[in-house]
């Protein structure tokens, strides 16, 4: 049996339990060329770091592999991408706006959201942008470490058309040595704009 079939059956992983949408995003993802390699961890908690981001093409991608997993997964955007018309839709899909300005303290509420509920799945682009950037953004991980979760690295591979789901890895308070070798896991061939990596 499958880790991610297991996981299901024991009630671990949050669910959207919509079929409709778990064929729309197999149909889509078939219909691209795209699968999926890996299992999602039996873990009812997680931050899903997803790289490399250089495209508005990312999200279709992604949001297609989320309805395809039927998981609920929770994401943030830009508060502006909230307004109208969009909004509703950007928070159905599990988006939660955030004021990048205003980033102080956002790791320790979100790290307490997550060790309140029960399942959490929470999914972020490292870099924080589709431009490209020298380091990541380090939020990922402090959000993973406060709220005691395993990160799960997922690829998106333009080259291969393959959304590479890896094993969790747990923090160990190591951050300057422990991302680089997260980011280790990423090359340039994947991104859909290699300038952008």
């Amino acid at each position: 049996m499958s880790r991610d079939v297991a996981a299901d059956q024991l009630g671990v992983l949050p669910r959207r339990r919509n079929p409709v949408l778990r064929a729309l995003g197999r149909l889509y993802l078939r219909s691209s060329g795209w699968r999926i390699r890996g299992r999602v961890p039996p873990e009812p908690k997680f931050v899903a770091i997803v790289a490399p981001h250089t495209s508005n093409w990312d999200f279709v991608v992604c949001v297609a592999a989320m309805f395809t997993l039927d998981l609920r997964i929770q994401w943030f955007g830009k508060d502006t991408l909230f307004r109208w018309p969009l909004g509703w839709l950007l928070r159905a899909l599990g988006g939660l706006p955030v004021r990048r300005d205003s980033a102080k303290g956002v790791v320790s509420e979100i790290a307490d959201s997550i060790r309140a509920q029960p399942r959490f799945i929470l999914a972020l682009a490292p870099e924080g942008t589709r431009r490209h950037v020298d380091e990541w953004r380090t939020g990922f991980y402090h959000i993973a470490d406060r709220a005691g979760v395993p990160i799960l690295p997922v690829a998106l591979d333009w080259g291969e058309r393959e959304i590479e789901i890896g094993d969790p890895v747990r923090t160990a308070g190591d951050p300057a040595s422990e991302i680089p070798r997260l980011r280790a896991r990423y090359r340039i061939e994947m991104a859909l704009r290699p300038e952008g990596f």
